[in-house]
């Protein structure tokens, strides 16, 4: 697969709220601290499952050798055109909840159909972050990201094949994780979008690696 897909925005064009399948626009009226009514246009989902706390997860998968304990640790990556910003995007593995489905079920099925990798959440009370909202000023789209650790001594990580759908075109990679934050700047530099929670993981261990966090 090419690094950057061929896909292309043909048109934009409005959207009637009768059509909408997977998010709609909405208008909140609400009072502010000094009792004053205002407006807020914003955007709502329209997918998140009956009893589900969560539109989706993301996952950070972390690639461990058994046989080289040593080893730096590696972050995997996906490589994913997305229409609204007509670019190829560095992400994280992600996907929407099913119906009665748990945050951790949803991570590790979303893996293996992304990437072909079979993963474990990892223990401690690490494996699950709290509800996180990816911009409560614009949507209620919500997440957990969930951490896995994915075992490449496992016979079914040895050749791992993805289970994409037929509009799925996704390329799968790894980096190191303690360069993940250079590997965002190079990739911008590339002419690649970074995803928020890709930026978001690379600042947070370039931040732990400045100020000697561990």
């Amino acid at each position: 697969m090419a690094s950057f897909n061929k896909s292309k925005v043909l048109k934009t064009e409005p959207l009637e709220q009768k059509d909408a399948k997977w998010a709609t626009l909405v208008k909140t009226t609400y009072t502010d601290p000094n009792g004053v009514e205002r407006t807020w246009e914003s955007g709502e989902r329209l997918t998140r499952p009956a009893g589900s706390d969560i539109d989706g997860v993301g996952v950070v998968a972390i690639l461990k050798d058994p046989q080289n304990p040593t080893a730096t640790p590696q972050i995997l990556l996906q490589k994913q055109w997305r229409p609204p910003i007509n670019a190829t995007v560095i992400e994280v593995p992600a996907g929407l909840m099913d119906p009665k489905e748990t945050a951790e079920t949803c991570a590790i099925r979303e893996l293996k159909e992304e990437t072909g990798y079979t993963g474990e959440v990892m223990e401690g009370g690490f494996g699950v972050s709290p509800v996180m909202f990816n911009d409560p000023g614009f949507c209620n789209t919500n997440l957990r990201m969930i951490h896995v650790t994915v075992d490449l001594s496992n016979p079914e990580n040895q050749n791992p094949q993805p289970q994409l759908e037929d509009n799925e075109f996704i390329e799968t990679f790894a980096v190191p994780l303690r360069d993940l934050w250079d590997e965002c700047k190079k990739f911008e530099s590339q002419g690649y979008a970074i995803d928020a929670r890709v930026g978001t993981l690379a600042e947070g261990v370039e931040l732990a690696k400045r100020f000697r966090l561990s």
